[in-house]
């Protein structure tokens, strides 16, 4: 049994992006067929509360696997593209499967808006303790020089 933990590997953006647009997918699949059993218990609003949900998941899941990154700068295009074409399709199969488009979809389209804002939050806050990290492995640490206060 591998002890390496999930933050230890390298995971592709593309591929997170994949899995979470795969995810999505077979969740609309499954509130398709549970509402044609029974119309009441999944809202025509369902695939959009998927679509958002794996959008939030993949932006919280990258950001963090962007701490372990060697070149941040080809992993945050990579990510950021990834994003993009997961929100693309994501709603694109939201739209598919409810017949709703964003617009009447309530305030979705507001949530689409506020998890990208605080997706590139988050790639900037581990990009900044990143850097502050190294910085901090750089220095060499010695005991505080008192100053001379004459």
């Amino acid at each position: 049994m591998d002890d390496t933990s999930i933050f230890e590997k390298k995971i592709d953006p593309l591929y997170q992006a994949g899995g979470a647009l795969v995810a999505v997918l077979l969740f609309d699949i499954v509130g398709s067929a549970v509402s044609a059993g029974a119309d009441d218990l999944v809202s025509n609003r369902w695939p959009w509360l998927t679509a958002a949900s794996f959008l939030l998941f993949f932006a919280l899941f990258n950001a963090i696997m962007s701490a372990t990154s060697q070149n941040l700068m080809k992993y945050w295009g990579r990510s950021i593209y990834s994003f993009m074409g997961l929100a693309a399709g994501s709603g694109l199969l939201a739209w598919a499967f409810s017949g709703v488009p964003i617009g009447d979809a309530g305030s979705y389209k507001w949530i689409f808006f506020v998890i990208t804002f605080g997706y590139l939050v988050f790639l900037s806050m581990i990009a900044f303790m990143k850097k502050i990290v190294e910085f901090a492995q750089k220095e060499e640490w010695t005991k505080p020089r008192l100053k001379n206060r004459k």
